[in-house]
């Protein structure tokens, strides 16, 4: 049976790591880290991943605010709110959470947060960094899938990995952050022909495609690691782009859904705010504000 990729787990072990580096620097920095999270509208998902994130925060001891939009809201009063969070000292990461209603564009509001408190990685210049090989926050779901990676001795160094999925939300970062850990990377998407040829090929197989149960058996070699980023609400329940049932008894590791990546989208948004927040405060106390923190190890 294949081993099971537990990102519930893992993110409570890093909330603990959190909440220690937190105490750690309080004293220095006389205040808790700040994170913003603007939503736009309704949308009754939005909603609960919002609660599931200011929740995430209270447990470690930093401080969430959410500032709530009409989803009839005119660009440019979001961009005056986000414009105030980053002048605000107090804030040390900025979130706009996606999807946004129709009609507003994405692109200039996540172009006015400031690089340095972007929580999700989504900045361009961010963006750019990741490609460089250079510091800089990381877009939270594909690090936290290389965090799950590492959690369980998972080495990418060598190995072949597919990323079916090329959204800058996920499917390009991830295949980025594989190549970076020396994964020889391929990116497949919706019109990639033979796509199962292609997955088999995979030693590594990360499924970011937001099609419920899009991949089976036929896709999975046996002994792949198996990362399914996906979760949809079907009338059967819960599911991800992976028909879990039939993949499991093929891969030597898969991540469950729901419990896998999930967990761990939302510990890397902590995770790049309190560095922010530490690199600041050091900064503010006279420092260098150093990419040297004691979360170093968790971005890729």
């Amino acid at each position: 049976m294949a081993l099971r990729l537990d990102g519930r787990q893992l993110a409570a072990e890093l909330e603990n790591r959190l909440r220690s580096v937190i105490s750690q620097g309080l004293g220095r920095a006389g205040r808790p880290p700040g994170l913003a999270v603007l939503r736009v509208g309704d949308d009754s998902a939005s909603g609960v991943y919002v609660a599931n994130k200011a929740k995430a925060c209270a447990r470690v001891g930093l401080h969430s605010r959410v500032q709530h939009f009409r989803a009839d809201s005119a660009p440019a009063e979001l961009l005056a709110a986000i414009t105030a969070l980053n002048r605000d000292p107090a804030v040390d990461g900025i979130l706009l959470q996606l999807p946004l209603p129709t009609g507003l564009e994405e692109a200039p509001l996540l172009a006015a947060i400031d690089p340095a408190k972007d929580a999700d990685g989504l900045h361009t210049l961010n963006l750019g960094r990741l490609l460089k090989g250079e510091p800089g926050p990381r877009s939270c779901t594909p690090a936290g899938v290389m965090a799950l990676l590492a959690r369980h001795g998972i080495e990418a160094s060598g190995r072949r990995a597919v990323v079916v999925g090329r959204s800058i939300l996920v499917g390009q970062p991830m295949a980025l952050m594989l190549q970076a850990a020396d994964a020889t990377v391929s990116v497949a998407h919706s019109r990639t022909r033979e796509l199962a040829a292609l997955t088999r090929q995979a030693e590594i197989l990360v499924v970011a495609a937001g099609r419920p149960r899009l991949l089976g058996a036929e896709h999975v070699s046996p002994a792949a690691v198996v990362v399914d980023v996906g979760i949809h609400r079907t009338a059967g329940g819960l599911c991800g782009d992976v028909r879990f049932e039939e993949v499991e008894p093929l891969a030597s590791a898969i991540t469950p859904v729901p419990g896998g990546v999930g967990p761990m989208t939302v510990t890397m948004l902590l995770v790049n705010t309190v560095v922010s927040w530490w690199q600041r405060t050091e900064a503010e106390a006279g420092g260098q504000g150093s990419l040297d923190h004691p979360l170093a190890d968790l971005l890729p």
